[in-house]
C-alpha cells in the first residue's frame, strides 16, 4: 500500500465516522422462488468467479437488478456480508437492495439500466462508448477504488474489475458490482488489528492497480479481457507495444479522442500491469489523473 495511506488510513477512517453517519440501508429479504423466476432459473448469466455468479434479474415490477450468488457460506457469515455491504455507500458501487436464503444465498443489487461494460464493449447493435465516457467510466472506477481503500473498515477481501463486473446505470454511470470483506483477517479495532489489516492490503494494492491498468486497455482497444487478459498482455508488453497503439485503439472511437491523451493513458496502462508486485503509484494518484482528463473533456 502507499506510504501516504499507510499514515493516514485510521485518521482518515476515525475522521470519517465523527463527521458522517453512514446508516445501514433498509434491505429487504426476497424470497428464493421471486429471485429465481427473476433471473429465469438462474440462466441469465452476467459472469462468475471463484466467490460468486451473478446474473441478470427482472422483477414482476419491471425493474432490472443484478443478482449475486454468494458460494461456501453459512449463515451467519453471510448476515454479516449483508451488514457490511449495506454499509457502502459510493455513487460507484452498486447498492444493496435486498438478500435470500435458503436454497442459495443471494444478494440483490440496484438496477443495471444498461447492463455491464462488456456488453458495450463487444455487442455491434449497442451505440458505441465516445472517448469521454470511457474516460469518466475508468475515473469512476478509481473513484470507488480509492474509497474502499480509504474508507472500508473492516478492509474489503476482494474486488474484481473488469469489463464483466462494472455495470452502467441508465445514465452510464460505472459502477463495480463484485465487492466483498468475507476473507477479510480483521474485523477492526486495536493497533495490532490495524497492522494486520493493513498488511492484508499492501497484498491486495498491487493486484488492484493491475486489474484498473487491464480495464484501461480494455477502455481503449474495445478487446474485453475475458478473464485472462492474455492477448492484451502481451501485446503492452510486446516490443511493438509503442509502434502499435494506433493499430489497437477501437475503431469505435472514431475521432472522438485527443491521440496524445490516449497514448498517455496507454503508458499508465503498462505501469499498473508491469508492476503488480511493487505498484510506482496508488490508486488516489491516478484517479486524480484520470478525473482531470474528464474535466478537460469537459470543456471541449
Amino acid at each position: 500500500m502507499d506510504p501516504w495511506i499507510h499514515r493516514f488510513r485510521h485518521r482518515l477512517l476515525a475522521w470519517f465516522h465523527r463527521s458522517r453517519s453512514v446508516p445501514i440501508l433498509y434491505v429487504r429479504r426476497f424470497s428464493y422462488t421471486e429471485i429465481k423466476r427473476a433471473t429465469g432459473g438462474f440462466n441469465r448469466v452476467v459472469y462468475t468467479n471463484p466467490q460468486c455468479a451473478a446474473y441478470n434479474a427482472k422483477f414482476q415490477d419491471g425493474s432490472v437488478a443484478l443478482v449475486k450468488e454468494l458460494r461456501a457460506l453459512n449463515d451467519d457469515v453471510f448476515k454479516t456480508e449483508v451488514q457490511l455491504l449495506g454499509r457502502l455507500h459510493h455513487r460507484h458501487l452498486l447498492t444493496l437492495r435486498g438478500f435470500s436464503t435458503g436454497h442459495k444465498r443471494l444478494l440483490v443489487f440496484d438496477e443495471i439500466g444498461n447492463g455491464s461494460l462488456r456488453d458495450h464493449l463487444n455487442d455491434p447493435l449497442r451505440t458505441p462508448l465516445n472517448w469521454r465516457a470511457r474516460l469518466q467510466i475508468a475515473a469512476g472506477v478509481a473513484a470507488a477504488l480509492e474509497y474502499l481503500l480509504l474508507f472500508t473498515d473492516p478492509p474489503m477481501c476482494h474486488v474484481s474489475i473488469s469489463s464483466n463486473t462494472i455495470m452502467l446505470d441508465e445514465n452510464f454511470t460505472a459502477k463495480i458490482s463484485d465487492v466483498g470483506f468475507l476473507c477479510s483477517p480483521v474485523s477492526s479495532g486495536d493497533q495490532a488489528d490495524a497492522s494486520k489489516a493493513d498488511d492484508f492490503m499492501d497484498e491486495k494494492c498491487g493486484n488492484i492497480i493491475y486489474q484498473l491498468g487491464i480495464l484501461i486497455l480494455e477502455l481503449i482497444t474495445g478487446q474485453s479481457s475475458d478473464g485472462t487478459s492474455g492477448d492484451l498482455i502481451k501485446w503492452i508488453q510486446g516490443t511493438n507495444f509503442a509502434r502499435s497503439m494506433n493499430k489497437m485503439i477501437d475503431p469505435d472511437l472514431g475521432n472522438s479522442f485527443d491521440n496524445k491523451e490516449v497514448r498517455n493513458l496507454l503508458s499508465i496502462a503498462k505501469l499498473c500491469v508491469k508492476s503488480r508486485e511493487k505498484p510506482r503509484f496508488s490508486i488516489p494518484q491516478i484517479f486524480r489523473y484520470l478525473q482531470s482528463k474528464v474535466d478537460v473533456t469537459s470543456t471541449y
